[in-house]
């Protein structure tokens, strides 16, 4: 997968002067040990803090090994000056954690304290306004739970490096009627991420100048291989190949000066009868390769595909909430549907833009709604494209970063599943539940005022999503609250 940050891990091991050195330098290489099990990304500076000098030696070796991550561990109480001027000089995004005491032995000469020193770190945290600072749910703990923390810091530090590396290309504008898909640009910058912002003309034009690609035959190649037998015949291959190559040349020629990039691209009314396809197949390929493309120029959607695919390291999509399950189905799948209610559950849909791998039997089709609307007296030509199928059964996470109009970052996260219950319907379609489903959708989605789209991770990571948008600076986060715990709004009567 590309267009995805290398995150380089480093520790860093801190000790008041008062407390032994090496009690600090042996718990740190007792993390070192616990986090080797796990991976190997993780380089251990052999500077322990103590003192400001020590803190800038420290700060040279780890930028001396190309750490964009830094981890700041209390072996014990810490100096809070040191090792918060640590973490400002460093700049990048900084975890602190402190080491449980090891056994009731070591408490009558070798405690640590770093329970306590952590209040003093996160007082001076907020004295110096470090915004880079990043403290996990519960940081303190032994080595194995240090390393434990140290991984998951790992797939936060990447969404949060990626998104300060990001550039959006948009085809715009948007269609009229999808207004809700508001993108106001303000907040892009504050988020550290550029945009360029183009018309769907740049497109065409670019689009035109591909025709005759001599690459063209090996994109098609790789359709073929990718579709199988359903390829055979399909002569809207060459053309969705000639837009995949316009897209990854774009992309090639204008990331400037950031180093990754996704695409909000317009892709109804007038992309049918102008380029003569749908485009969705070719979304779906390049967000599999950590290329989001969004549908109907919805930038915040390519961000929020974006965020997703650098925590889970996988392929996201990008789903309408669209519609209630029928009661009957409901009936017909008393085993699948486990123990959520019917307002639990709806269905997620879109066109075809769901990539390959999460389909059980992904097929190239064509949209049926435009068809209707374009060429309903002939068979399917210019609305062909679409990449069709149901979605497969497996846990899941709804994320959605937002922009209100009045430029104020928001965002909602809820872990749910997918559930082995045929759809029975069009496009690429699956029958989704959350716990509490119905009481967020009214008192989050539609209170909150965010549009239909919904970035869905094929993973449960809504603990990351939450820390990452902690750490992007926005304080508006929805979740589904369970039922002991009322929203705001919510009616105690209803």
């Amino acid at each position: 997968m590309k267009n995805l940050p290398n995150v380089k891990l480093g520790l860093v091991a801190v000790s008041r002067d008062c407390f032994p050195v090496s009690l600090s330098r042996a718990r740190r290489d007792a993390v070192k040990d616990a986090y080797a099990k796990l991976d190997s990304n993780l380089f251990v500076a052999e500077t322990v803090v103590e003192n400001e000098h020590d803190a800038l030696k420290a700060l040279a070796e780890v930028k001396a090994a190309g750490v964009n991550a830094l981890i700041v561990y209390l072996g014990n109480f810490g100096p809070e000056g040191p090792e918060t001027i640590l973490c400002e000089k460093f700049g990048g995004v900084t975890m602190f954690v402190a080491a449980a005491e090891e056994n009731t032995k070591g408490l009558s000469s070798g405690r640590g304290d770093a329970y306590c020193g952590m209040l003093n770190a996160s007082y001076n945290i907020k004295l110096r306004k470090l915004k880079n600072a990043y403290i996990p749910e519960y940081p303190v703990g032994t080595p194995e739970e240090v390393a434990a923390m140290t991984a998951t810091f790992g797939k936060i530090a990447r969404a949060v490096i990626g998104v300060k590396s990001l550039k959006v290309f948009s085809f715009g504008p948007r269609p009229f009627d999808f207004l809700a898909c508001n993108a106001p640009i303000a907040p892009l910058y504050d988020l550290g991420i550029e945009i360029q912002e183009n018309s769907e003309l740049d497109l065409y034009e670019s689009f035109l100048k591909h025709e005759g690609d001599s690459r063209i035959p090996e994109v098609i190649a790789d359709m073929k291989a990718e579709l199988g037998a359903a390829a055979d015949g399909n002569t809207i291959l060459e053309r969705l190949a000639q837009y995949e190559l316009t897209l990854i040349d774009w992309y090639e020629a204008n990331k400037g000066a950031s180093d990754f990039a996704v695409f909000a691209n317009k892709c109804w009314p007038a992309f049918q009868t102008m380029f003569h396809f749908v485009p969705c197949y070719v979304n779906s390929r390049l967000t599999a390769r950590g290329i989001p493309v969004s549908c109907e120029v919805d930038i915040y959607g390519a961000i929020t595909e974006y965020i997703i695919t650098c925590i889970s390291d996988l392929a996201p999509t990008l789903l309408d909430i669209n519609n209630s399950v029928p009661y009957d189905m409901i009936k017909n799948n008393k085993k699948q549907m486990k123990d959520y209610s019917a307002t639990d559950v709806f269905m997620g849909f879109h066109c075809g833009n769901t990539p390959k791998c999460h389909l059980k039997k992904g097929e190239l089709k064509y949209q049926l709604i435009m068809h209707r609307l374009l060429e309903p007296d002939s068979e399917p030509n210019i609305t062909r494209g679409t990449l069709e199928g149901t979605i497969k059964a497996g846990e899941i996470s709804l994320f959605r970063l937002q922009s209100t109009a009045d430029c104020k970052l928001k965002a909602y996260v809820a872990n749910g599943e997918i559930l082995d219950i045929e759809p029975e319907s069009f496009g690429g379609i699956g029958v989704i539940a959350v716990k509490e489903m119905g009481r967020f959708y009214r008192h989050v989605l539609v209170e909150g005022g965010f549009p239909h789209h919904a970035g869905v991770a094929f993973a449960q990571i809504g603990k990351e999503l939450f820390e990452v948008l902690k750490l992007l600076g926005v304080t508006d986060i929805g979740y589904n609250q369970p039922k002991t715990l009322p929203y705001p709004t919510e009616n105690p009567f209803a």
